[in-house]
């Protein structure tokens, strides 16, 4: 099995201590929590199946049966932590070991039935070798009246479906198809693209479907993104498949207030659109309007100049910002770690470095633009407190704070982007990339109170959502040109401390995993971390121009 590195106890404290304050249920532990509980259980049970003194065998069974219990909990709970796999591994092998100790079948049929979860769930686990030949293993039985193995039973439903899929639209722009997915909620997703012929699906996890979506098939004029197949899984998912023509790029983001799974496909050659905006069945909630021309007329119309007001946020409302007719002209960026805090390590680079390098990149190209100033919390290998950091840019009166990290994950499968904004964390994920990030904290606990109620009175809430898609969106459709497998994991909340009491809009951007061995080469290389500083920037830019639709002078305190 592979070993777990233990997080500071500073950072784990202070995330699972901030999930008790706000009400969260007792039965939201942690992953590793669970799965530590469990192991001390289950090496008791192990050492009372090697001795022949002791516990009945009754008392023993039982025993083992509440402890594989424990561990099938934590993966249903958890399916994606990096502790899922293990908990897998450990349930079987402890009914493998119940198995070969007391002949039991029903032992016998939970150890193939746990192996078999590991082996098709978690494919990229390194376990899998050692599961395939346990279960080989078990194929052949070692006595004579060891019974045959029986089929695997099947695995039981999980939890009920948290979110509903409401509609889907797709909307022709001049070119770009963009793909709307509308669910009621927050979820977790997971993307691919495949060939033969060229298609991309979306697994929609605790999802549900309306009547009016439930295995339908939509279809729409010839053009890129001619059909969308929605159908349902096991355990709860729900498919939807886009069947692409002449797609050259895709790009994958996220919107709140509701929550949307945005999907924009590239045609590979500009041409005209008879109708450009088309959407689905009317049994389908339509999309809010968006500005998308109407006519092939006004397609080829000359662009007027941007408006002099500010468009409205992602929540469809003007903050008090926008209400004010404020802009960004100094921003603060944050180049994570450093001195003795180096951050995730890659073989042959760490964290610390290569955001350092990333921010000054993004510097050089921000001071081209006229109006704008910057303001980096370190220039060199230096220790910045995490708290200093935001103080720098209060203190600056910044109108943008950007921190820049990099990822990293036990699964060496992991990859992609993804970007924060300041709130309580909305999933296991989100509280691990917290702890780690948040362990050189130098707050205590007797200040939780306070940080609870600064997440929780969090004015700059949707101005950083915007921000935050922005980065996400410019960092996926920018990188995606040179690293054709990278995936977008969306957009987050969680509570880091490096945003909390920023008086500006604020976001943690993480730009790769340097635990990937495809991203890590990709991140040695002057040209991809020269593109990262660049979709930053047009990130940066775009959200500036959204504002105000133009350039903005010096910002101004609404105090």
């Amino acid at each position: 099995m592979r070993s777990f590195a233990r997080p500071r106890l500073a950072g784990t404290a202070l995330v699972m201590a901030m999930a008790l304050v706000v009400s969260v249920p007792a039965e939201a532990q942690t992953a590793r929590a669970r799965y530590e509980s469990a192991l001390a259980r289950d090496a008791k049970v192990r050492a009372s199946l090697a001795s022949a003194a002791g516990a009945t065998p009754a008392d023993v069974i039982a025993q083992a049966g509440k402890v594989m219990n424990s561990f099938e909990a934590l993966v249903r709970r958890f399916p994606t932590s990096g502790y899922a796999d293990n908990a897998l591994w450990q349930a079987a092998s402890l009914a493998d070991a119940a198995f070969q100790k007391f002949n039991r079948p029903e032992d016998q049929a939970r150890a193939v039935s746990f192996y078999r979860w590991l082996v098709t769930q978690y494919p990229t686990s390194s376990l899998v070798k050692r599961a395939n030949q346990q279960l080989t293993a078990l194929a052949k039985p070692n006595t004579a009246t060891a019974p045959a193995i029986p089929p695997a039973p099947a695995i039981p439903a999980p939890t009920q479906p948290t979110a509903t899929l409401t509609g889907i639209q797709r909307t022709v722009l001049p070119d770009t198809v963009r793909i709307t997915l509308e669910l009621d909620r927050e979820v977790t997703y997971h993307e691919e693209k495949i060939a033969g012929p060229a298609r991309l699906f979306f697994d929609l996890n605790g999802v549900q479907l309306t009547p009016a979506l439930t295995d339908r098939v939509l279809t729409y004029p010839s053009d890129i993104v001619s059909k969308i197949r929605v159908g349902r899984h096991p355990d709860s998912t729900v498919r939807v498949v886009l069947d692409l023509e002449e797609v050259s790029r895709y790009s994958v983001f996220t919107l709140y207030s509701p929550f949307r799974l945005v999907i924009d496909a590239e045609r590979a050659v500009t041409r005209t659109v008879a109708s450009p905006t088309t959407v689905a069945p009317s049994a389908i909630a339509p999309e809010p309007p968006l500005a998308v021309a109407t006519s092939a007329t006004e397609i080829a119309r000359p662009t007027p100049p941007s408006p002099s007001v500010p468009a409205a946020n992602g929540a469809g409302g003007f903050s008090m910002a926008r209400q004010l007719g404020l802009g960004v002209s100094r921003i603060v960026i944050d180049a994570g770690h450093g001195g003795h805090d180096p951050g995730v390590l890659g073989k042959g680079l760490n964290e610390a470095t290569l955001v350092l390098d990333v921010a000054l990149r993004l510097e050089r190209l921000l001071l081209k633009e006229p109006g704008l100033e910057v303001v980096l919390t370190r220039r060199t290998d230096v220790y910045i407190p995490l708290e200093e950091r935001t103080e720098i840019a209060n203190r600056e009166s910044a109108d943008m704070f950007l921190s820049i990290h990099a990822n990293a994950s036990r699964n060496e499968a992991a990859k992609g982007i993804e970007t924060y904004f300041l709130s309580f964390a909305s999933s296991p994920e989100a509280e691990t990339v917290a702890a780690r990030e948040n362990s050189a904290s130098a707050r205590e606990m007797h200040q939780l109170p306070d940080i609870i109620k600064a997440i929780a009175l969090n004015n700059k809430l949707d101005e950083s959502r915007d921000l935050a898609n922005m980065v996400q969106e410019s960092l996926v459709t920018s990188l995606r040109k040179s690293n054709k497998e990278i995936r977008s994991r969306g957009v987050k909340k969680a509570p880091f401390v490096v945003l909390i009491g920023a008086a500006m809009p604020s976001v943690l951007a993480e730009i790769s995993f340097v635990s990937n061995k495809q991203e890590l080469s990709l991140l040695k290389t002057s040209a991809y971390k020269q593109k990262i500083a660049e979709s930053l920037f047009s990130a940066v830019m775009r959200y500036r121009k959204s504002l105000k639709g133009q350039a903005t002078l010096a910002s101004q305190d609404p105090r």
